[in-house]
């Protein structure tokens, strides 16, 4: 089971967005897009019509907003995952077959308070499910060690699953959420605020024992 660390961006604007995305993209094979609507959590980021360079890299949409329907629909073709919320959709089964419709890979997020129970009937109709390690919504939130007893029941139940963990993601607690059973690694400023870009995912891939893919 493949391990990998993903940045997470947050952008207002399309210059940030292109500000951040050259800092990051040569370095990792996965980007977060972090979309926010400033209502299903209070910040705001990527919520217009942004763009993408030609790269390399695959791009995943984290949709931390009220209505993910809508969003598929405008805006799926620019990314190859989508990860929507557990808590913003009322009709989970036609959210997942929309976006297996447009042919892109699905998963499901979890808000640290929402117990796996919740998902569970979902989980052999997704590619992976992302479990929040802290409160969404801005970077440098406070880590939830209590989240890695549920990141330890999901690997239980999945033994091969992609189980990706996002908040709170850095030198100090990456091993933890490792050695819970974690494989997919969101880490926003951590690396996207680092003085050395390259560094801190080179700190964060030496903790985990491994190599530079890119």
């Amino acid at each position: 089971m493949k391990k990998v660390i993903i940045p997470a961006i947050i952008a207002k604007n399309q210059q940030e967005l292109e500000t951040s995305l050259q800092r990051v993209h040569r370095y990792v094979e996965i980007i977060q897009l972090d979309i926010m609507d400033g209502k299903f959590v209070q910040n705001t980021s990527l919520n217009f019509d942004f763009t993408l360079p030609t790269t390399s890299c695959h791009f995943e949409a984290h949709l931390m907003i009220e209505d993910p329907l809508t969003w598929i629909t405008k805006y799926s073709s620019k990314v190859d995952t989508i990860l929507v919320h557990y808590e913003s959709c009322s009709h989970l089964d036609e959210v997942i077959d929309h976006v297996r419709e447009q042919k892109k890979r699905v998963g499901l997020v979890l808000n640290p308070d929402t117990p796996l129970k919740k998902i569970e009937s979902y989980l052999s109709s997704l590619d992976q499910v992302l479990l929040m390690t802290v409160h969404p919504g801005f970077y440098g939130s406070k880590f939830l060690p209590e989240i890695l007893k549920k990141i330890a029941q999901l690997r239980q139940m999945k033994p091969s699953y992609n189980i990706e963990v996002d908040g709170g993601i850095t030198d100090k607690t990456i091993t933890l959420v490792d050695k819970a059973g974690a494989n997919m690694f969101v880490s926003g400023s951590y690396i996207v605020k680092a003085s050395n870009v390259q560094d801190s995912i080179e700190t964060l891939r030496k903790l985990l024992a491994i190599s530079d893919t890119k």
